[in-house]
């Protein structure tokens, strides 16, 4: 692997995790929002 192609492919790695890493946010803020409004019955 040519040290551009194992940039390219760090790159890809990071972009990736930002894009899991904001889902999992989402998902727990999503979690948590229906936990306070089943909460508030």
């Amino acid at each position: 692997m040519t040290p551009e192609e194992e940039a390219e492919f760090k790159r890809r790695q990071k972009g990736r995790n930002i894009v899991v890493g904001g889902l999992l946010l989402f998902f727990a803020a999503l979690f948590y929002a229906i936990t306070v409004v089943r909460m508030g019955d």
